[in-house]
């Protein structure tokens, strides 16, 4: 699209953070806009997402900065909506296994050189620093502590952005089956759905988490796809006085904003067995390990009992970074798909819609554009 042809329609598949924050950005800016999800808001990975407000550790230069841009919006939000129970900015603290792979020490001279506000804490410093911390966990590496890291709870979020959508006169489909992009003379026409409805665009952006890769080969665009299945376990009530996101080589920890906590980590994810009709089993045995796990690491190792969990696919593209905007092949055709969902909701949204609106590619965004799969291929 040229900057001299402002689209007068879009529709924004998927209801997750990216589909939601790019419709209420072009809704703002005054285009119509349809956002369709095949079930409510926040049915995917957005409600199976730790959530995490980062950009700790080692990543490209693009990928940082990108990030540390995502973080400000949620600063921005965070002022818009001070009193808010599910916007947090509490910090996070990271450690490593006491073995040959722990990169504490790296890390944080790392993080340091980039400006990134990082503090390297002896397990004796940590009470001080941040509550709620078994430190007789923590190995004599040390933990970091990011003081200006926080956490969001997505869903809560979504419902708040999509409340606004729909004041701005943007159109709300739910339910809306299967959705498919229309491809007319080469550009992107619309969406057609297994309901039966259609709709008409002049841009359509793709925002279906793990179902970007396969929709857009559909129309023989290839996307690297290394999706895995996420387990995210939510505990019932619990008294701590846990404030930070919790990083930790055996579990990850998140308060709530009804004083409960989110827990995930790698070795649970593993052991999620995937059966061929695209349902889960989770044996009682991970559920268990994990509240284990959270316990052992919290303060007064507290009981912990499961409320909920949430399981399917982790949206993570082959090379880990993330892939937005344009199809070249296809004008109007434009993606979205990021493992980094919370930390890049707002900024993403934001930069896309943009594009849609301006033709102009944002310079933030040359990295993650989709051709570079074809390109390695």
């Amino acid at each position: 699209m040229s900057a001299s042809s402002k689209p007068s329609t879009v529709v924004v598949i998927g209801g997750g953070i990216f589909g939601v924050s790019s419709a209420v950005h072009l809704a703002r800016r005054g285009v119509t806009t349809i956002l369709i999800n095949d079930g409510p808001v926040a049915n995917g990975a957005s409600s199976r997402s730790l959530a995490w407000l980062n950009s700790s550790r080692k990543r490209s230069p693009e990928y940082q900065q990108l990030r540390m841009v995502g973080i400000d919006r949620y600063r921005t939000l965070a002022a818009k909506y001070p009193d808010a129970p599910w916007l947090r900015f509490n910090g996070g603290l990271t450690w490593d296994a006491d073995d040959a792979n722990n990169e504490i020490a790296d890390v944080f001279a790392h993080e340091r050189e980039l400006g990134y506000d990082a503090q390297h804490l002896a397990a004796d410093g940590i009470a001080a620093a941040t509550p709620g911390v078994d430190a007789s966990t923590v190995p004599e590496q040390g933990a970091i502590l990011n003081p200006g890291e926080g956490w969001v709870n997505l869903p809560s979020l979504i419902e708040t952005l999509v409340a606004e959508f729909q004041e701005l006169g943007g159109k709300l489909v739910t339910d809306a089956g299967k959705a498919t992009v229309t491809v007319t003379n080469g550009r992107a026409s619309g969406v057609t759905t297994t309901s039966g409805a259609t709709f008409d665009a002049d841009a359509v952006l793709l925002a279906t988490g793990s179902l970007v890769p396969k929709m857009v080969s559909d129309h023989g665009q290839h996307i690297g796809d290394d999706t895995p299945i996420a387990l995210l376990v939510r505990t019932k009530p619990v008294k701590t006085t846990l404030k930070a996101v919790l990083n930790t080589p055996r579990v990850a920890i998140r308060p709530t904003p009804d004083g409960a906590l989110a827990l995930d980590s790698a070795w649970s994810e593993e052991e999620v067995i995937a059966h061929g009709d695209g349902t889960y089993e989770i044996k009682e045995s991970t559920l268990q390990g994990l509240l284990a796990e959270a316990s052992k690491v919290l303060e007064g190792n507290p009981t912990l009992e499961i409320e909920s969990y949430g399981v399917g696919p982790k949206p993570i593209p082959g090379d880990g970074e993330p892939v937005f905007g344009e199809l070249q092949a296809i004008p109007g055709y434009f993606v979205a798909f990021s493992h980094s969902g919370a930390t890049l909701g707002l900024i993403a949204g934001e930069l896309l819609a943009d594009e849609i609106i301006t033709g102009r590619p944002h310079p933030l965004l040359a990295r993650f554009r989709p051709e570079r799969f074809a390109q390695s291929a």
